[in-house]
């Protein structure tokens, strides 16, 4: 693996520190001005945003989860400018109901910037337990 592979896995790995400590700081610093978010499904926050959408997303997981949501790698593959990124996250609501979610993320990353970052996972399961219904 080339150092443009083991630098992107750097940063994502930073990426998922920053997503458990809800550090939108260190996002608006590493997303690129082009980068894009998408989430899967037809959940209210599926679908597709730009950096402002997608910082400006980030309090409403605050609110949802005061304690925190925390993220964790499973694995990860990288070939290029993209990441394949396993990983798990566990929390508990402001409700007190457990969310546990697995998800597929695909991150793309140009010059040490984050400018894509792609969400699959259980909707399901988010849709019950974030949304209700």
């Amino acid at each position: 693996m080339g150092k443009l592979e083991e630098d992107n896995k750097a940063l994502a790995r930073e990426m998922i520190d920053a997503l458990t400590r809800a550090d939108v700081d260190w996002v608006k610093q590493n997303y690129a001005d082009d980068f894009q978010i998408w989430v899967t499904g037809t959940l209210p926050f599926s679908g597709t945003a730009d950096k402002a959408g997608a910082v400006a997303g980030m309090p409403a997981v605050l609110d949802l989860f005061p304690k925190g949501l925390t993220f964790e790698i499973q694995a990860m593959t990288a070939e290029g400018e993209r990441v394949a990124i396993e990983a798990t996250s566990r929390g508990t609501t402001f409700r007190g109901d457990e969310y546990r979610q697995t998800y597929h993320f695909l991150m793309r990353a140009r010059g040490g910037k984050i400018v894509e970052w792609k969400e699959y996972m259980d909707t399901e399961h988010a849709r019950k337990v974030l949304v209700g219904g």
